[in-house]
């Protein structure tokens, strides 16, 4: 396991109580020294993990997408073998994947790429996995998956290299969607007269008994307003982590229509302070044409 942030370090665990063997590195050291208190064997650098494993091996990366993720797939090309799998587990962009699939093919190296959801749950939980690449390989990496899947019903082959990653590309934009979506309707109720002082830990309790908008998200979200009930500890600043913008990219080249996750993106962008000035001109246009009122900045 390369990268050992919140999900490579949580992963790694997961496949050590699987009794899987685990050999960890990552730049941080301290990362690598809490790895093998729980029972991984650890190494100070890329030479020192493939030296540690057993031929053929198989190399899953879970680094941010784009410049490190090719920065370590190049570290690793001339100290794998023929037959040695490298796994990207994080969320590469699916052209990244087909153009480095192409080039480790050509070395003998094989190439899958794996959408991985569960975020910090994972390790008690486990993790949602879209596998892309030979089905051969996906066979042989099946104990693996297993373990770090819910369930047998956790883990998917979804096609050649790259798909995997595009599933989960798709998977994130409908994420979006969805929290936009309790967004919003949290946010009506809150603005209701009707409604004041109602208890919003528990209405998200009551809407996953058999509703038809129950889910994992609603748990989270009545998570979120024990600890702090009118969120009022929080900025309305929501970041984006691309695979959102890849959803809506894609389907703007595919004439697929995606109103909802393009709309929930956009309103991210918007949470950020980039429609202030937009909305500062259509105030203004509103005074010239009709002599609106306008608010003047204090």
């Amino acid at each position: 396991m390369i990268g050992l942030g919140k999900m490579g370090e949580n992963m790694a665990r997961r496949l050590l109580k699987g009794r899987h063997k685990v050999v960890a590195y990552d730049r941080a050291r301290a990362r690598v020294r809490q790895m093998v208190k729980y029972g991984a064997k650890g190494a100070s650098s890329l030479e020192e993990l493939v030296a540690g494993l057993a031929a053929p091996r198989a190399v899953w990366i879970m680094v941010p997408a784009g410049g490190p993720v090719d920065d370590t797939i190049d570290a690793l090309k001339g100290l794998l073998q023929k037959g040695d799998i490298i796994i990207d587990g994080g969320n590469s962009h699916y052209k990244d994947d087909q153009r480095r699939e192409k080039e480790l093919k050509s070395l003998g190296l094989n190439y899958m790429d794996a959408g991985v959801s569960g975020g910090i749950w994972g390790l008690k939980e486990g993790y949602c996995l879209m596998i892309g690449g030979d089905r051969r390989l996906f066979r042989r990496l099946e104990p693996v998956l297993k373990t770090l899947a819910p369930n047998k019903e956790g883990y998917m082959y979804c096609g050649p290299a790259s798909s995997g990653h595009f599933v989960k590309m798709v998977h994130n934009g409908i994420e979006y969607g969805m929290m936009a979506a309790y967004a919003e309707g949290f946010g009506l109720i809150k603005a209701s007269p009707l409604l004041e002082g109602l208890d919003f830990a528990r209405l998200s309790r009551l809407w996953n008994q058999g509703s038809v908008i129950r889910s994992w998200l609603l748990e989270l979200i009545e998570d979120a307003f024990k600890k702090d009930g009118d969120l009022s500890g929080l900025e309305g600043y929501v970041e984006d982590s691309g695979e959102g913008r890849w959803t809506v990219e894609e389907a703007v080249e595919a004439g697929v229509p995606m109103p909802v996750i393009a709309a929930s993106l956009f309103q991210r962008f918007a949470s950020r302070g980039l429609a202030d000035f937009s909305n500062r001109l259509q105030a203004a246009m509103r005074q010239e044409f009709g002599g609106h009122a306008v608010k003047k900045r204090r």
